[in-house]
């Protein structure tokens, strides 16, 4: 897994994401859960809530894309970018 974030952050996330908003479906930290269907937008903006009270930071609208949030590893990409520019 080539990831920017501690393990133990990205299992955290990957718990909520797999708990919380896919009733414990199992799911890889490259799977796309947005084309996939996995996620709808309601889904999305729940996660956004999760990723800026979790890691203490702002997500802003223009960056709520399909890039940023389409697998666990580019969630926990962006959430390292956000945060090293927040720093």
């Amino acid at each position: 897994m080539t990831t920017s974030l501690p393990e133990d952050q990205v299992a955290a996330l990957k718990s909520y994401i797999e708990t919380s908003l896919l009733n414990g479906r199992s799911v890889a930290t490259d799977e796309n859960l947005l084309l996939s269907g996995l996620l709808d937008s309601l889904g999305v903006m729940s996660l956004v809530a999760y990723v800026e009270d979790n890691f203490e930071i702002a997500v802003p609208f223009e960056d709520v894309i399909i890039e940023n949030f389409m697998t666990i590893e580019a969630m926990a990409q962006y959430i390292r970018s956000r945060k090293e520019s927040d720093a």
